[in-house]
């Protein structure tokens, strides 16, 4: 098994690599996805975050209430450090089920939009940033997802720098450009890996 660490700025691309990864052959571990999953309506992991921030933080529905969660968290360090305190070691137990499920000869990439930020790169054979340049972040965050300019700025801020992001890579893919030039530079990383992966372990799936 090769386990592979996919990391990039907001706005850079990271998911549409994602997809094209797993279209290819890989087993996606979606850190995101998995956080919201161990917090849903009726599991433990949600009991918890109430017990902790109490039920103010709960929507009529019974499901979290995220705005409300996020406004007790964003500013307060402790605050978080108790929210990640709890959804931290469930969404790693519930990553390492999916990566033991996947079998011995497959290519795990973990989804991990702060890998860079919480210092994560050791924990994988290889890491892929997905690389843009700030003004493209920028631009795809205002024209594509309807941010203000302040607010997509506010987010970009909040990660690591390109440079740190870079620092940490062992494999780099260039999303400045149109979508067409993103699928042959994926491609490319997928047979690396792909080699990478029979080189531990005999061959993987291509």
């Amino acid at each position: 098994m090769l386990k592979v660490g996919l990391t990039g700025g907001i706005g850079a691309g990271k998911s549409e690599v994602s997809r094209l990864l797993a279209s290819y052959g890989a087993v996606i571990v979606d850190a995101d996805k998995i956080a919201r999953e161990v917090v849903a309506a009726g599991t433990p992991g949600l009991a918890a975050v109430t017990a902790e921030f109490g039920p103010e933080v709960l929507a009529p529905d019974g499901s979290l209430d995220r705005p409300a969660l996020g406004a007790i968290v964003f500013g307060d360090p402790e605050r978080r450090a108790a929210l990640n305190a709890i959804v931290h070691p469930l969404v790693g137990a519930r990553s390492a089920e999916l990566e033991a499920a996947a079998g011995p000869d497959a290519i795990v990439v973990h989804d991990v939009p702060l890998l860079a930020e919480n210092g994560l790169a050791p924990l994988y054979e290889a890491v892929v940033v997905v690389d843009a340049a700030p003004r493209t972040q920028l631009d795809r965050l205002v024209r594509l997802r309807g941010m203000t300019p302040e607010d997509a700025r506010a987010r970009m801020a909040a990660q690591a720098t390109r440079e740190e992001r870079l620092a940490v890579a062992d494999l780099v893919i260039d999303n400045d450009g149109p979508r067409e030039a993103l699928e042959p530079q994926v491609r490319e990383v997928w047979a690396e890996l792909v080699e990478r992966a029979e080189a531990l372990s005999g061959p993987a799936p291509r």
